[in-house]
């Protein structure tokens, strides 16, 4: 995938994405099925097929059915992700990013998770020396 206008997703591009990566790998059934106000059978099957092409998504035949996957590996896919998201909202800033996660009312860290977070700061410190 490249920055190539193909590549650019629409709205329920994005949501059939996130179901494949919430499943692992899915059916167009399935896929509809797990869509909010869901489209055609046809148009979910189009739109996958419109992923394919531009590279987002692969399938393999399972009997009478193909079933489809993420091309990209989830841990690629999320980091992308978050740095689309930091680059967008958090102008650039990491610190900004973290701060508004910690700062949301549900996000209490257990002690594990603060010891947790501690190692990866001074890992990151030591990364950057």
């Amino acid at each position: 995938m490249t920055n190539d206008p193909r590549n650019q997703l629409g709205r329920r591009e994005r949501q059939i994405l996130e179901v494949l990566y919430r499943l692992g790998k899915a059916s167009v059934a399935e896929v509809r099925a797990s869509l909010p106000d869901p489209p055609t059978y046809s148009a979910v099957r189009g739109m996958l097929g419109l992923l394919e092409q531009k590279g987002h998504v692969g399938h393999q035949r399972d009997g009478m059915k193909y079933l489809y996957a993420p091309v990209i590996a989830p841990v690629k896919a999320r980091q992308s992700a978050l740095r689309h998201l930091v680059s967008t909202f958090f102008e650039g800033s990491t610190l900004a990013a973290a701060a508004a996660l910690l700062e949301m009312s549900d996000a209490k860290l257990s002690p594990a998770e603060r010891k947790q977070l501690s190692a990866l700061i001074a890992r990151n410190e030591g990364e950057g020396k």
